[in-house]
């Protein structure tokens, strides 16, 4: 019965474009959630569950527990229609009205209560006392998941927003909001804000992993790879990042700063912004394996990165910020690899191309056909003799455009040095772009000015009684 529960459940997530994962992955799954917050630890547990077959279960019955350790009634709903499908037997699929409508009752209490304190802030005027009442029902709108009115709810914090702190706890709030809503731009916006606004030293330096997390994962939800890896790279201290795991913990953010830098940093910035950045290298220690397949591929060990990131890559599909990017930047990994691996020959055998890279069973000519076209490779196929051959400029060519170039070059300095030596035998000068110079000057200035247009002009040529 648990069989077929799970079989129905899957067919519906695949039929919806959800992404299923049947490997199990090498992750501890309680060992996993306990890293983070209470927020991010349902929506890690719901996405697990909707997409790991060996893991489903466990995570949907997490999830449930989580929801109702909460006041959000709609995750709750969320994780029990899964749970229903993919596990009728199960306690957890009965439906519990109870709970339900005591949270109901008590929700309505709590948002009916901060609404009348509110209120008579408002009437005593006290400024720092209205932005405390309205902080207060937006947070407890975001807990019972009505993101929409908490964020409308925080905006109204701005009129009082008197000091640096103020603009920077009205950030984080709202960006809390945008992120649970996936509104990247949103998000990149208020954090410039934050950025922006006069904190001292020590401030930025505490703020500055919150920053560069929340950054990161917003540029790497625009598809914007190599400026996420910047962002991650600069993070700062894991003690400080530990702080805000309700987003991503240290250990995420070793595996998207490695991940991301792999698939958009050419060889010397994985050397000197990856492997030699101390402040990252702690991050690394979280997992060694990411380091590794970086080293591997700065020292041209190409095949030996690939299948290092590859036994990893069911445990990066469960993860809700990389899930939608992990075949791009596999991808993108997978023909630096090609390339890098190609650059010093002139041609190689796609019998030793296969044997480094190409997975069981598949051939790698489709994939090496799709890279040419793209002009990621340049080189195009032997067919007959089974080799890929490096496209080679026309070296003739490239000289003569070169040596047409340095002359136009030279050309244009030696005329603008004798424009300089004839301003200088005719004690002439230009001062300055203003036209209201009096007297000589002026004149002397606009005869100059007008010399200048002339000699630029086609066919133009020095004066020679000013040489």
């Amino acid at each position: 019965m648990e069989g077929q529960g799970l079989l129905t459940f899957f067919t519906e997530m695949e039929s919806q474009g959800g992404t299923i994962v049947r490997e199990t992955p090498k992750l501890d799954l309680e060992l996993y959630i306990a890293n983070y917050g209470d927020r991010s630890r349902f929506d890690r547990l719901l996405l697990i569950g909707r997409s790991s077959v060996p893991l489903c279960i466990e995570a949907l019955k997490g999830a449930i527990a989580e929801a109702k350790k909460g006041t959000d009634i709609q995750r709750y709903r969320d994780a029990w229609e899964c749970i229903r499908i993919a596990a009728p037997g199960e306690p957890e699929a009965t439906w519990d009205e109870a709970w339900v409508t005591s949270t109901q009752k008590s929700n309505a209490a709590e948002t009916h209560r901060l609404e009348t304190e509110l209120k008579g802030y408002k009437n005593n005027l006290v400024k720092e006392s209205i932005r405390i009442g309205h902080r207060d029902l937006g947070e407890h709108l975001e807990r019972i998941g009505e993101l929409n009115a908490a964020a409308d709810t925080y905006l109204k914090m701005r009129p009082e927003a008197s000091t640096q702190y103020h603009i920077t706890d009205l950030g984080k709030h709202i960006i809390s909001v945008m992120m649970q809503k996936r509104d990247w731009s949103s998000v990149l916006s208020n954090i410039t804000k934050i950025v922006a606004s006069n904190l001292s030293d020590e401030d930025s330096k505490n703020l500055q992993p919150y920053t560069k997390m929340v950054t990161g994962l917003a540029q790497l939800g625009c598809d914007r790879y190599y400026e996420a890896a910047r962002s991650f790279l600069e993070v700062g201290e894991p003690s400080i990042c530990q702080q805000y795991n309700d987003i991503a913990s240290p250990n995420d953010v070793a595996v998207y700063g490695g991940l991301l830098a792999l698939a958009s940093m050419d060889r010397q910035e994985l050397q000197d912004r990856v492997l030699d950045n101390s402040g990252f290298r702690n991050y690394l220690e979280l997992e060694p394996h990411i380091r590794k397949a970086v080293s591997m591929f700065v020292n041209g060990r190409y095949s030996a990165c690939l299948a290092m990131l590859e036994a990893f890559r069911t445990d990066y599909l469960l993860d809700i910020y990389l899930q939608k990017h992990v075949n791009a930047i596999y991808s993108m990994i997978r023909s630096k690899c090609i390339v890098q691996y190609f650059l010093p020959f002139s041609c190689v055998t796609l019998e030793s191309l296969h044997a480094a890279f190409a997975r069981p069973g598949e051939s790698l000519e489709k994939e090496l056909v799709t890279m040419i076209r793209s002009g990621t490779l340049k080189a195009r196929i032997n067919t007959i003799d089974k080799l890929l051959v490096a496209v080679s400029t026309n070296s003739r060519v490239a000289m003569q455009n070169k040596a047409l170039e340095t002359a136009r070059n030279y050309e244009k300095e030696a005329v603008d040095r004798i424009r300089r030596i004839s301003l200088a035998a005719a004690d002439l000068e230009v001062k300055g772009t203003s036209r209201k110079a009096p007297g000589s000057n002026r004149a002397e200035t606009s005869n100059v000015e007008q010399w200048l247009d002339d000699s630029r002009r086609p066919n133009a040529h020095v004066d020679d009684s000013l040489m």
